[in-house]
């Protein structure tokens, strides 16, 4: 018999949006670990804390949230949760959390490995498990915590007497890090890094724009992928460099008529929630076998930020979705569904996110009636894979599916 051969993949091209991207976020961890080698302080930073400070004051940090993502995604999950259990943290809490505390004692993980901290940085506008999480990191490792209380927000827009309460804050932890680490604030450094956070952040925001078009001239699963340099290093120029080759591809695609969504986009629909990272090949499987495409998230363009100086950053930290009250969240959402012509919504109820599911139903049925699509919701959670089932998640987007058809049936026949 002659020997078997061998397809290979061809080379990734450096010159791609996928590959530059790519390489920034390998990068977000390898240059922690060769600053920690050289003896430089290294921090671990909450995903939705204002980078532009570490940044400006040339400091080097991880995300755990992106790392305990990666560990799930790559099949580590489970196995650092079972650990977090072991020592007595409840399977009841957030799986990056798990995931986070339980790496903080093994110290490695052939999945992502990233330096153990000197300080850690903390925001609770995503939610107040990261507080406790950052408090027993730091108790654990005699570090410091700089935390920066950002408060739900009520009212529709961001009060001036919020952008005075959070600036203040903003400021301490500032000449907190000045005096801990040595590092010294510039004002012209921090105004290099507004630029090139608002450079990345524009192009990001323009980029998923481009599902406007149909078909989508991207598989909605990508942004998933490439948000992670917007959570890590929106404040570095090569990043919106990145994403302005991102926006160049995907118009690309729109003129050429090609998509990375292979195959016939049938259906478009609008994901609700933080993806299932153990589960991110079934999950996007599940859709895209029956030709429905992803084409926006708000969990993705959450991380764009735009705004023309201090007060404005101030502002920006203080509105992003998990501290902004119900019908804001809703407007943003019903805004993207109808911007991108959206037939269906599929929302993740997260076991690990209860913050985010719990005003989820009201929120989805409002969204619903406001843009005429059927709703359906699987139950899943974005690190630990115990809590999800693909039986039931097929069963759910079979019956989206299904909704959707006989909506768009119905429209035709009016």
């Amino acid at each position: 018999m002659g020997e078997e051969v061998k397809k290979s993949r061809p080379a990734p091209d450096p010159n791609s949006a996928k590959f530059k991207l790519g390489k920034i976020a390998a990068d977000a961890y390898t240059d922690a670990i060769a600053a920690k080698e050289r003896g430089e302080l290294v921090g671990w930073c909450a995903s939705n804390f204002p980078v532009e400070i570490p940044e400006t004051l040339g400091l080097y940090v991880c995300y755990p949230e992106n790392q305990a993502a990666g560990i799930a995604a790559r099949g580590g999950g489970v196995r650092l949760c079972n650990e977090a259990e072991s020592e007595g943290y409840s399977n009841d809490i957030c799986a990056y959390a798990r995931i986070s505390l339980a790496y903080l004692k093994v110290k490695d993980a052939p999945e992502q490995n990233m330096p153990q901290p000197d300080f850690v940085l903390c925001c609770n506008n995503i939610c107040n498990c990261m507080i406790k999480w950052y408090e027993n990191i730091a108790i654990e490792r005699n570090i410091p915590m700089y935390l920066i209380d950002i408060p739900y927000n009520p009212d529709y827009e961001v009060s001036d007497a919020e952008v005075e309460y959070v600036r203040e804050q903003f400021w301490d932890v500032i000449h907190s890090l000045e005096e801990y680490t040595g590092k010294k604030w510039s004002d012209e450094k921090f105004k290099e890094v507004m630029e090139y956070s608002g450079k990345a952040s524009r192009m990001w925001i323009e980029a998923t724009s481009q599902a406007k078009y149909i078909p989508s001239p991207f598989n909605g699963f990508d942004l998933l992928n490439h948000m992670a340099v917007m959570v890590t290093a929106r404040g570095k120029k090569e990043a919106g460099e990145a994403m302005e080759q991102l926006l160049k591809e995907y118009k690309e695609n729109h003129e050429n008529g090609t998509s990375t969504f292979r195959g016939e986009e049938k259906y478009r629909i609008m994901f609700e929630g933080i993806a299932c990272w153990p589960w991110l090949r079934v999950t996007s499987t599940g859709l895209k076998s029956r030709g429905i495409n992803m084409v926006t998230t708000i969990y993705a363009d959450a991380f764009g930020f735009i705004y023309d100086d201090f007060d404005g950053m101030c502002r920006a930290y203080a509105n992003v979705p998990n501290s902004m009250n119900l019908e804001q969240s809703r407007d943003k959402r019903i805004k993207l569904c109808k911007d991108n012509h959206v037939e269906g919504l599929l929302v993740h109820t997260n076991r690990s996110c209860k913050l985010w599911s719990g005003f989820m139903p009201e929120m989805s049925r409002q969204i619903g009636e406001a843009c005429g699509i059927p709703v359906v919701s699987f139950d899943g959670d974005q690190a630990d894979a115990r809590n999800f089932s693909e039986a039931q998640y097929d069963t759910r987007v079979q019956g989206l599916m299904e909704l959707m058809e006989a909506n768009k049936a119905g429209k035709e026949d009016k």
